[in-house]
Order: structure tokens, then sequence, then C-alpha cells
């Protein structure tokens, strides 16, 4: 079996536009299928063996071992894609999409998805999944066990803890977008100059001096103290040498604890002894330089929360313990109490596993008691001396017991330090009573408090504290997002993209672009390259400057990864053409359509679908989007744009030399093309089709009309404004037309401009993409010879695969099949390719140059230019 290469997808997809984390396997099963196809029923009875609860999965009621019925590929593959998904609910996590299909290449060719929780344990489960079917199927052992707590630790060291985790469920069930920025807690909410970020229970608001304030226990008191709350006397030391000083000041019982520690590490509790003084401070020095004695208080240990300066939870919180039953000892209850399945390690779980150490060892031996110890029946054993739930304590939520002087308090003690998020310790009788009276005292103050004690309390309700932290953030039911407009189709997507975000700077908008020329940032390129996948999205999407983007999505990005963003406002698809078929496992143009659908899909409910309704697999687009459908044509009586208009639809045609808007039946001109350079007078009718789908996109995302005829104006096919799309240049009396046209249909668009265009001859100089079909290299070289009178070919410099001898003989084969008297020459270098055309041309002619590297090629014809009129003016 052949693991050919694995996919992690984290956005809308090919596969589904609800399970955004897929990993997708690509295998090549063929001569597994040539030899073991009869062993197969005798593989899933092995592996239900293995996994019993993949029986629950695959072979469910209804469907049975009908499975078996299927092709031996496809069975193969569904076991392949249980087993992944059973060995992640194996290790805690819920797994349970799956797809498989076949890829239309060679027999026995597949393409199998299944969703994962965390990454790096869907990439474990997919490759263990693919090993385990081998071992199975040869008769080989393979020992699961490993594997699995395998999974489990890397689940426990990439997954949210249980604050992040309810903040971006919270965020979710608001439709906020998510945005990861680490492989810890750090995450962004929502997009560009509408964002908010995260770190747990840190926010973006939370004042850095407040998070230091709040971390030095000292620091805290005074400010407490000076405003008359009730805080434990105390005071900090650096040396044990003043400690005995300090205990005759407060007297015993005391708290020692390190000054700026957190989660209950190193602090000792109710200290009733100088040696055991001693010891808790070396204990607390392990953790910090600066050790807080404090005059111990009586009562319960409790946490209150309060949010953006309101109260909205309290808690309080045991310390681990064990209860006596007259059998068995304390060890045996501790590990009784650790079955418990809401227990687990560190914080992934509503409990955490009670942890034997020192410090326990240390608080049984005060009463006598060693782990062998049989307490009596329902005698309390304390394992711990602090309450933390991180110990393994317990929490009951008193949230509706809390007197209203105490949530007054509380509420004033947040405002003193200044905390936006603010756990507050106290130490009290009770909170039902005021602890200005009862004698109770705050004890710390904490930043970036932990959720789970509210979130799954041991007893009592479960509070959504939560979402108090996202109405502070994003206020009166706001997501955080920004206009997104995201442009896919075969040719014309990057001049498409560029005019909508001319159009969006015209408007005032900060505008973030990303294109297969390089990402934009209101103008300026940050990064000069192929930026049409969703790494380049969200670097867009990350930046707090952006107020609008609009994104260029290319099919590569959508199979490799999914898209970078989970949904848009405006979708344009501009075509759907026979152009990288065979790559991907996309072998013809329904599977494309649905690629580049995946785009139209994401459109929310509410937005706008731009369809090019000249184009049958685009137009189809329309009965699967949530958005709202738009049509364009460069055909005013298009019967597809009649009957949408007329129901009351948008659409926008080309109508006797005008671009117009048509809303129902009402007419709206926006400019005449002869007004609008890039359409060459009307004779690049594609770029007038690009020109409707832009202005579309500007229309239905309120762009001003001002706005968008003064881009329409302005917006040339230069080097500045679309380098490589129709520039033209004059070297002496030859004129040059770079174009990028690398694919049989945009070079037909092309050439219907090329053969209206005037000239004495036109040259071109053409090439083919080396990962190409056979066939789609050939009918580049025959629609080459239907648009010029001399072809020179030339190679790219990545052939992708293919020696120059192939490519140059397949373009020739096309070029021979259209026009056998074809002149052709070969140049493999792009720059000797072009000096040799210019060096045939005479004036009058038109030289086409299909180019590769834009910027080199442009470079070259302006020293050229620059040259000829030297020479001329010599």
């Amino acid at each position: 079996m052949l693991l050919k290469s694995m996919n992690v997808l984290r956005g809308p997809n090919f596969w589904s536009m609800q399970h955004h984390q897929l990993i997708v396997l690509h295998l090549d099963l063929q001569p597994l299928l040539e030899t073991q196809s009869a062993h197969i029923p005798q593989l899933a009875a092995a592996l239900k063996e293995v996994l019993p609860g993949i029986s629950r999965r695959t072979f469910t009621p209804g469907r049975g071992d009908g499975l078996l019925s299927l092709p031996p590929g496809q069975v193969l593959c569904e076991l392949i894609v249980s087993a992944a998904l059973e060995l992640q609910q194996q290790a805690g996590m819920t797994a349970f999409f799956s797809d498989v299909l076949a890829t239309g290449g060679k027999p026995g060719e597949y393409q199998a998805a299944f969703m994962y929780c965390e990454e790096p344990c869907g990439r474990l489960a997919g490759t263990t999944a693919v090993a385990l079917l081998e071992a199975l199927l040869t008769g080989q052992p393979y020992d699961l066990g490993p594997v699995i707590d395998e999974l489990r630790v890397l689940r426990e060291d990439v997954a949210f803890g249980p604050s992040t985790a309810s903040l971006v469920l919270e965020a979710r069930r608001r439709r906020i977008p998510i945005i990861r920025l680490d492989d810890g807690a750090y995450v962004q909410l929502g997009y560009g100059a509408r964002q908010q970020r995260i770190e747990a229970t840190i926010t973006g608001r939370t004042s850095g001096i407040a998070i230091d304030k709040a971390g030095d226990k000292q620091a805290t008191k005074q400010l407490l103290s000076d405003a008359f709350i009730p805080v434990p006397n105390g005071t900090v030391l650096r040396h044990v040498e003043n400690l005995p000083e300090a205990i005759a000041e407060l007297g015993f019982p005391i708290v020692v604890k390190p000054l700026d520690g957190h989660q209950g590490k190193g602090a000792t509790v109710n200290i009733r002894t100088e040696a055991a003084a001693r010891e808790a401070f070396a204990k607390a020095l392990l953790y910090s330089n600066r050790v807080l004695i404090e005059r111990y208080i009586y009562g319960s240990d409790f946490r209150a929360l309060v949010i953006n300066n309101r109260f909205v939870a309290a808690a309080r919180r045991t310390p681990a313990a064990v209860f006596g039953d007259g059998l068995h000892t304390i060890a045996q209850l501790v590990e009784e109490v650790n079955r418990d399945p809401r227990r687990g390690n560190g914080h992934a779980n509503v409990l955490t596993k009670i942890c034997i150490d020192g410090a326990s060892l240390e608080l049984l031996a005060r009463k006598g008691y060693t782990l062998d110890t049989v307490p009596k029946e329902g005698e309390e054993v304390h394992l711990k001396s602090t309450a933390n739930l991180s110990t393994g304590g317990t929490a009951e939520d008193i949230t509706g017991r809390v007197h209203p002087q105490n949530i007054r308090l509380f509420e004033r003690v947040a405002r003193i330090i200044s905390l936006d998020i603010c756990g507050i310790d106290i130490m009290a009788p009770d909170l039902s009573t005021p602890i200005m009276t009862n004698g109770g005292a705050i004890i710390e103050v904490n930043a970036a408090p932990g959720f789970r004690m509210h979130l799954d309390p041991t007893f009592g309700e479960p509070r959504n504290v939560a979402a108090p932290v996202l109405d502070m953030l994003f206020p009166e039911g706001g997501t955080g997002r920004i206009p997104v407009v995201a442009v896919t189709g075969t040719n014309g997507k990057t001049t498409t993209t560029r005019l909508i975000a001319q159009m969006a700077r015209q408007g005032g908008f900060n505008t973030g672009l990303t294109t297969t020329d390089g990402i934009y940032l209101n103008g300026d390129l940050i990064y000069k390259g192929d930026c049409s996948g969703p790494a380049s999205a969200q670097a867009v999407l990350k930046d707090t400057s952006v107020e609008f983007a609009v994104l260029e999505c290319a099919r590569g990005g959508i199979l490799r990864s999914g898209l970078g963003f989970d949904s848009s406002d405006v979708a344009v698809i501009t075509n759907i053409a026979e152009d990288h078929l065979g790559l991907g496992g996309i072998y013809d143009l329904e599977a494309l359509a649905r690629v580049k659908g995946v785009v139209a899909a994401s459109v929310r409910p509410g937005g706008h679908v731009i369809l090019n309704a000249d184009d049958d697999r685009v137009y189809a687009m329309r009965n699967f989007v949530q958005g709202e459908v738009v049509l364009f044509s460069l055909h005013a009586d298009n019967i597809r744009v009649q009957r949408h208009c007329e129901a009351g639809g948008l659409a926008a045609t080309y109508d006797e030399g005008y671009i117009m808007i048509r809303k129902g039946n009402q007419l709206i001109p926006i400019e005449a093309v002869e007004n609008v350079p890039i359409a060459f007078g009307g004779a690049a009718r594609f770029n007038i089709a690009n020109v409707l789908g832009a202005t579309l996109a500007a229309y239905v995302s309120g762009i001003s009309m001002p706005a968008i005829r003064c881009v329409l104006r302005r917006f040339r096919n230069s080097t500045e404004d679309t380098p490589g799309r129709m520039n033209h240049f004059n070297v002496g009396e030859v004129t040059v037309l770079v174009d990028y046209a690398h694919n049989a249909h945009g070079l037909r668009a092309l050439g219907e401009y090329v053969r209206a265009a005037r000239a004495e001859r036109r040259l071109g100089v053409i090439t083919g993409v080396g990962d190409r079909r056979n066939e789609d290299i050939i009918a580049m070289g025959a629609e080459s010879a239907r648009i010029f009178d001399e072809i020179v070919i030339r190679c790219d410099v990545d052939l992708r695969g293919r020696t120059e001898f192939e490519i140059a003989s397949l373009l020739r084969s096309g070029i021979m099949n259209a026009n056998p008297y074809m002149k052709v020459a070969y140049c493999p270098d792009e720059l000797e390719a072009v000096g040799y055309a210019l060096g045939k041309a005479q004036p009058g002619d038109l030289v086409v140059i299909l180019v590769e590297n834009v910027q080199q090629v442009i470079a070259r014809l302006k020293e050229l230019a620059h040259k000829q009129v030297t020479a001329m003016a010599g």
C-alpha cells in the first residue's frame, strides 16, 4: 500500500463546507488490489477485533457488512479512514466525518478524507491506520497501545485548555472568525482591523501594568489595603534569617508562598510551627526570590470572577481529598478517585488527577498518617494544603449565594487593579454574608484566571463565563469581521482582484490584496510571489490595518489546505476551463468546478455570489450556495440574465458599448467601454468580463459609484496595475504584447484581441507548462497556430517533471495539426526567445510574448525600447 501524500485542510474545502479540519490521504492501492482483494473480508474481521469500536462506525445499522459489496479499493479506504477516526476516539477525541473518492486517474488511486480534532493527532492517526491495515493484510502483529498513549499525550500538548476552548467555542457560536496564532493559547478573534486577540484569559485590552501588579502579591495587597479592602496582614522576606521576626509580629497560624507564584505552586497554608515555616520558606524560594508571609485566615477558599468590571461567577474550592470507608488505604482511595473519567492530567479534563508528592506526604505526616493508613468511614483526608483545581481540588458553584455587598466589593477590587478579566481569591467563612463583617479577606488577585471551575464545577450549576468576555470584546453583537471578497476561476482572477482592490481603496478602505503576483497592503507590495493560497489570505486577515480584503483563491491552495478563511461576503467566479487537470486528483472539468465552487459555497448567508452566466459550469453553482446569486454576461440578451432580473435579481452586462448594471427592470449605466482602458475599445472582451465581475463585487460591497467609475477610467494594463497581463511596449516600430496566458482557454481569449489588432504580422513566443496533460500542451500549440503567423517555442525554467524536448515536441504536434505550414523556431531560454522574435520582427509587426518571468522580460523590453529611442535621437 502506498501513501503517496497527506494534506491537512484547515478551512472550507473540496470535501466539506461544514467540516474544516480534515486529513486527506492520497493512496495508491493497485499493488494490494492485485494480490489481496480476496482477503478483504478477513481484513475487515481482523480490524474489528483490534478496534472493536470500529463496528459502530463502519458496520452501522442499515449499512451492515454490505460495505464489502463496494469495490475493493473503496472498502480498503473506508476501513483506513474508519480506523483513523476510531484511533482518535480511543484517545479521547470526537471525530466522525469521512469520505472516499476514486481519483479517476490510474486504477487503484484513491483519496480518503477524515476529520481530525488536533492536527498532530490526525497525522499520526492517518499514518497509523495505513500501517495497521498493511500489517493485518500480511498477518503481522501491531500493538496499538503505545500509539493511543502517544495520541493522548499529543492531545494534551496541543489542545486548547478549558478557558481558551470555552472562548473559542463561544466565538464560533457567534460566527466570529478564529485564527490560532501559535501552538499555545494565542488566538485571533475576528479579521483585520476589527480583530481582537486573546491568550488564555488575557485579552488585547488587558493592561500590562495591571498584569504586573496582580503578579506582585505585596503590591496588590498595598493597593487594596489603601482602598480599605480587607486583606491579611503580612510581609515580604528575601532571607530565612528574618523569618522569626515576621512570625513574632504576625503570630501563628501563617501562610508562606512565593510572591509572584501562581496555581498554588510553592504555597503552604495553616503553618503552626517555626520548623514548618522554614521548610515552607525553602519550598517557596523554588518559585520566587521573594517570599510572602501572611496571617492565616480561617474559612473556606473562594474564587470570584469579574469581567469588564461586572461580577459573573463565584466558586468554593476544596483541596484534593479522599473520604475514608474503613476498608481501604489512602493510596487505594486516591487510585479509586483518579479513576473518575472526569479527571485527567493537566487542564484538559473537568478535574485533575490527584498526584501524591512530598507536600502530600508531609501533610499526612502531620496527622500521623501514611499512604498505607486506613481512614475511618466518612473521614475526610486532605492531600493538598491549597484548593487549586490544578492539584486535584474540586469546585462548587455558589454564584447565586453571593451577598450583594460582596459583589460590589469584588467589582471594586477589579477596578482598583484595572483588570478586564479578574480572578479574586477570598478566604472567608462564607460569601453569603459580607466579608467586611465575617472576618474574611481578599488573599490574591489574578490576571488570566482559569475558567474551569466555573465552566464545569464539580458541584452546582455550570456558568458560561466565556459569554461576558465576548460581549466585552465585541459589543452590540459584533462579529469582528471586515468585508472579504474572494475571487476564483481559471482565467481572469488576478485582473479581477486588482480591479476590486483599487475600487475598495478608492472607496476609502485600507485594503489587503492577495494575487498570483504577491501580497499588497494598501497598494504596497509586501511579499512577491504566487500568493493565491490560504497562508497568504491569512497574512492579510491577520493584519490589524486591513479594513477590506480581496483574496485570489487558486485551486492548488484549496486542494492542499482548504480556504484561508471561514466565509466571505462576496465571491466572484470568472470561468471554468481546462487547466491543471491531472493534478491533485482532479481529472475533469466537473471536479475542477467542484473545487472552484468551494469559494462560491463559502459566501455567508446574506452575502453575494457573482457568477459568469456565459459559463455553464459556473452558472450551475447557483444551486448550492447560501449567498444571493448575482450574474454577469457579455451578452445583454443572455436568457439566464433575463430570467434572473425578471425575478428581481441583480446582474451586469455589456450592452451597446456600455457596462450596465441591471437590478430587476432598472438599468444603471456604469461606464462606456471606450472610457475603460483595459477593454481596448471593446477588443479585449475577456477584460470586459473581468470588469463586469469586479464592478458587481464593488457595487454589492457598498463602494460608491464615483469610486467604481474612477477606477474603471484609470485602471490600465500597465506594468504597475497588471504586470504580465496585456502589457504593451513599443520597441522601435514593433509593438510588443506581454501576457501570462498559460492555457488554451486563456490563449483563445487573448487571440480574439490579437487577431483584431492592426499588424502586418503576428509573431508569438509560446511555451507549455510541464505538469499539464499532453493534450493540454498540444492544445496550446494548436491555438497558437490559429492566432500567429510565426511562432517561437521557448521553455520555462521549471520544467515541472518534463524535458525540453517533450514540451517542444507536444507544442509542435499541436501547431502542425492546426497549420502544417507554420514557421516555427526553437529558443529554450525566455530572454533568448524574446530577442530572437524581435530580431525577426519588421516595422508594423505585433510580437506576443507568453511570459513566465514577468519582471525580467519587462526589464529587458524597457531596456530595448530605451536603446531604440536613444538611437533614433542620435
